[in-house]
């Protein structure tokens, strides 16, 4: 008789043989207009089935090189979604603005309120809120690299409309306004310091709080995004929270979680230190959200399910199924199901599912 790790292995083979690695399944679909567009941006979103009245929204800015279905397909966003009942916004950056897709983080004119790319975002989401009924007190947004420092542009710029944003890999608002200035601070290089961080922030907008809550990710190995920027996105949002001191720290396996609480007790300020990660976006194979590729990287942590779970989207990290009451209970007829039956529970049931998603043949 063959052995479990066997047959999972051969099963993976299997899949693999019938499935091509740069192909995949594009869940997003155009936005269509949203307004005057001075970004000259495109707008992709997914809204699952039987979505409720009142949904949260969750904004989605992928990276450099990357486009809005890469993004989603790696880091699982969508399929969250459609376990927790909640729609997903994906501006997308054209390469006519910038040939490497990246979003203009560092361009005067696209970082202002009301002005260029920033402005375009803010249109996206006025039409999705308009068109969808979204919660307007549970809209949230995340980004990697030069979409998590867009990120933070829209927290800095309009930090009425976000509940919270995650930032991952991302830089501090407002630092360069060149390109040699922007390849400088990624490196760590003139970063400003906590004073003038915190005045860039104030001076975004004429907001007086409340603040969105603020999430930061970062490798500690990125020579991408040096670790230096993680800490200067928390210096630049210090001072708008009442914080308590000091912060309390949590180990994560190899990783390292630091918090900020506010004198409320809320969870203000949080930053993720990846042990041993390089750039791009924490994800866990293992959770059946996301999958590895160029700067998807399987540290074993789904910074989309902690993202999700501090942002109240969902209870908790077990995936919720049955979104819609009228949906069948039966599992998709090409979801594959383990030829044994085991009880709940148990160490040996956790181990085989384990490894069954991180083959790819489990959801």
């Amino acid at each position: 008789m063959r052995s479990i790790s066997d047959t999972i292995e051969r099963l993976g083979k299997l899949r693999s043989a019938h499935s091509f690695s740069p192909l995949f399944d594009d869940r997003l679909i155009d936005l269509g207009s949203f307004g005057s567009n001075p970004g000259a941006l495109e707008a992709k979103i997914h809204v699952p089935k039987g979505i409720m009245p009142r949904a949260p929204l969750v904004v989605v800015l992928h990276g450099c090189t990357q486009t809005a279905s890469v993004y989603d397909h790696g880091s699982g966003w969508s399929r969250l979604a459609d376990d927790y009942g909640f729609a997903v916004l994906f501006p997308q950056q054209t390469r006519s603005n910038n040939t490497n897709t990246c979003f203009n983080w560092f361009v005067p004119g696209d970082i202002r309120r009301d002005q260029g790319e920033a402005f375009s975002i803010r249109q996206m989401i006025g039409t999705v809120t308009s068109r969808y009924d979204i919660d307007r007190s549970r809209i949230f947004i995340t980004g990697l690299s030069a979409g998590g420092a867009m990120a933070n542009v829209m927290l800095a710029t309009h930090p009425e409309l976000f509940a919270g944003g995650a930032i991952i890999a991302g830089l501090p608002y407002g630092i360069a306004t060149t390109v040699p200035e922007a390849f400088d601070r990624m490196r760590g290089h003139g970063l400003p310091g906590p004073d003038s961080l915190q005045m860039l922030l104030r001076s975004a907008s004429q907001h007086d709080g409340p603040w969105p809550t603020i999430s930061v990710w970062q490798g500690t190995k990125d020579q991408t995004v040096v670790p230096a920027n993680a800490s200067a996105i928390i210096e630049q949002w210090h001072g708008v929270h009442e914080l308590e001191q000091p912060p309390a720290t949590e180990r994560l396996d190899r990783h390292q979680r630091i918090v900020w609480r506010g004198a409320d007790g809320r969870e203000a300020l949080e930053l993720y230190q990846l042990g041993g990660m390089g750039h791009g976006t924490p994800i866990d194979v293992t959770s059946g959200y996301g999958r590895a590729a160029p700067y998807m990287l399987d540290v074993g942590i789904s910074s989309t399910q902690h993202i999700a779970r501090s942002w109240g989207l969902i209870a908790s990290f077990e995936k919720r199924v049955n979104l819609d009451p009228g949906k069948s209970h039966e599992p998709p007829a090409n979801t594959f199901q383990p030829p044994f039956s085991l009880e709940k529970g148990t160490e040996i049931q956790q181990t085989i599912e384990k490894a069954l998603r991180a083959a790819g043949l489990m959801e």
